[in-house]
């Protein structure tokens, strides 16, 4: 390590060094690795890599779970996403709670530990939807994990609710959910919030969310999605502002970088915002990654990469680049898969731990707040449920593209009149 040193730019060879210390680098010193080139940026992948070692370990870790995103209709119009439809478009629907029930049981027999609950924000929702839903579930799988609602539908329910968003999130709480995604962040910074997505929650509100939630010992995960009109400033920024955040509640279980997927996003599809760019580089990704466990190291040890966005490849690289989690197996897929990404929507436990061992690593499966719930041997070759499913995962899960086009879920206006 210390020849490495030698032949690194002298700011960036300090900057390292004292993050190798044990010191918490500068938003300043950040951007300067953020610019890192050639020799500067290896040796910027090589300490994250040596600082995961020291703080987790070898060990890799991913969860088994099912995304339920169960409606697409949402009243705002976020300028990255092309998951969401207006109500009044042909492929609006919504699942009837009998229906996301059915999809926690499934995938609770399919071996599931966690269903991650996420959707679009319904026009006149009942503001005690996410809490029959969530009570429905636990009535029927007591011990399952719901991992749900972004603070952008947390600030939403309570508004429906006309309640404040700490008695919304006890509300919750005690309807059975175990953790938020921290999701709806994107970069928390208001002005570029505003070109990116007008009306989105804001910045104070998403802290307010996240800083309550933990003040009420409901962890959350948390997020930057890059690759769009941000500056390295602005990532800099973004993620001393979770550090910070995490100083003061260690509510975080941990830091998940999301790459923007651009191709059907209307913000670069339809030009609404000047000089987008068409998602991050392949040096930006691993730079994020790697910066991200540089400046969290001390407080957040989970550095999550998602393979959904990076596919399984890069999402392997970045096992030697600070990250030291692959997320979930998610069996569905709809937000990333509607905005273009071709990752798939089923990430097979077995293809986990085969990806983790060609690095070099150890697999485990984690319960949802990190607890280990099995460490895998080399010689372990036990199969999941989830691996004896073939190419056919459509047939049996279905699929984004197939439920768009169902009439069974088709979303109705609470407005309109049956005739």
């Amino acid at each position: 390590m210390a020849e490495l040193m030698e032949s690194v730019n002298s700011d960036v060879s300090q900057i390292l060094a004292a993050a190798l210390a044990g010191e918490d680098i500068s938003v300043d010193d950040a951007c300067v690795l953020l610019d890192a080139k050639g020799v500067d940026y290896n040796s910027t992948l090589t300490v994250a890599d040596e600082l995961r070692r020291k703080t987790v370990g070898d060990i890799v870790t991913y969860v088994v779970n099912r995304n339920i995103n169960f409606t697409n209709v949402c009243i705002k119009g976020c300028g990255f996403c092309a998951f969401s439809r207006d109500f009044r478009e042909e492929q609006g629907y919504f699942l009837p709670v009998e229906e996301i029930v059915r999809r926690s049981r499934e995938a609770w027999e399919y071996g599931a530990t966690e269903v991650c609950i996420q959707a679009g924000l319904p026009p006149q929702m009942e503001g005690d939807l996410y809490i029959r839903l969530c009570e429905a579930i636990k009535k029927e799988l007591p011990d399952i994990h719901i991992h749900g609602f972004s603070p952008e539908e947390v600030l939403y329910g309570s508004i429906r609710s006309k309640v404040s968003i700490k008695e919304y999130l006890i509300s919750l709480k005690n309807a059975g959910v175990g953790s938020l995604p921290g999701t709806s962040a994107e970069i928390l910074d208001q002005a570029l919030r505003d070109e990116i997505s007008p009306g989105r929650i804001t910045k104070d509100q998403w802290i307010e969310v996240i800083t309550t939630a933990h003040e009420l010992s409901i962890p959350t995960t948390s997020t930057i999605m890059f690759g769009h009109v941000e500056t390295n400033k602005q990532v800099a920024e973004h993620i001393g502002l979770i550090r910070d955040l995490q100083k003061e509640t260690g509510g975080f279980t941990e830091f998940v970088p999301l790459s923007f997927v651009n191709s059907e996003a209307p913000m670069f599809l339809k030009g609404l915002v000047p000089n987008v760019r068409t998602g991050p580089t392949g040096m930006d990704v691993m730079k994020v990654h790697a910066i991200s466990r540089i400046m969290l190291n001390n407080w957040i040890p989970n550095i999550q990469a998602s393979w959904v966005k990076e596919g399984d490849r890069i999402s392997q690289l970045l096992l030697n680049a600070g990250v030291n989690d692959l997320g979930g197996t998610l069996i569905n897929e709809s937000i990333s898969t509607s905005a273009g990404a071709q990752h798939g929507q089923l990430m097979k436990p077995s293809t986990f731990r085969d990806m983790i061992r060609d690095a070099g690593r150890i697999p485990a499966e984690r319960h949802t707040t990190y607890k280990i719930r099995k460490i895998f041997d080399s010689s372990d070759v036990e199969n999941d449920p989830l691996d004896y499913v073939g190419d056919n995962v459509e047939d049996i899960f279905g699929s984004y593209n197939k439920l768009i086009n169902l009439e069974e879920y088709r979303f109705e206006h609470p407005n309109r009149v049956s005739k």
